[in-house]
């Protein structure tokens, strides 16, 4: 029996363990999140959390899950909603999603896309945020020309390596 006087009754915990992680990843990237910190702040003990994600990885990868959905909306809506250049919009909405969230994006795109096999959702999502890409840019060698720019453009804003004042006057020389 739980030394607890509380018993174990809190709703969607998944959803919240997911909520405190991304706090937790926004604040100070994958390497603040933590299954225990997670749970802490979702009200429960470490172990209700493990029986939602196995470890660490589970709970990475449903942010980035959840990143990946995010972004992919992104880049649909951004093709969608553009009277000009589709491939421009999409690259826009590509580094303003990165320089928004930087701590979400680099998981999306850090070592745990690697290990996507492991983790089927993230596979599956991943590759649907690449096929808004495809769908506008028509081949996928262009899609992966401009994929490549575009996320080397928000790394080296990101890292301070480009430090611009007006990220749209930048994106507009660089990307259209």
């Amino acid at each position: 029996m739980s030394t607890s006087e509380k018993p174990y009754h809190h709703g969607d915990l998944r959803a919240a363990l997911i909520e405190a992680g991304e706090t937790l990843l926004d604040a100070g990237g994958d390497g603040a999140v933590s299954l225990r910190e997670a749970a802490r702040m979702a009200g429960v003990s470490a172990t209700a959390a493990y029986r939602h994600f196995a470890d660490k990885d589970a709970l990475l990868a449903a942010l980035a899950v959840r990143g990946f959905r995010a972004f992919g909306q992104a880049l649909g809506e951004a093709a969608a909603g553009t009277k000009g250049n589709p491939l421009y919009a999409q690259g826009r909405a590509y580094v303003r999603f990165a320089l928004a969230r930087p701590g979400r994006f680099r998981l999306m795109f850090g070592p745990l896309l690697a290990r996507a096999e492991a983790h089927p959702e993230l596979r599956d999502t991943s590759h649907h945020a690449f096929d808004a890409l495809l769908a506008v840019a028509g081949d996928r060698d262009e899609a992966l020309r401009r994929w490549a720019m575009v996320h080397g453009l928000a790394h080296l804003l990101l890292d301070g390596a480009i430090q611009e004042e007006n990220v749209d006057a930048l994106l507009e020389r660089v990307i259209s």
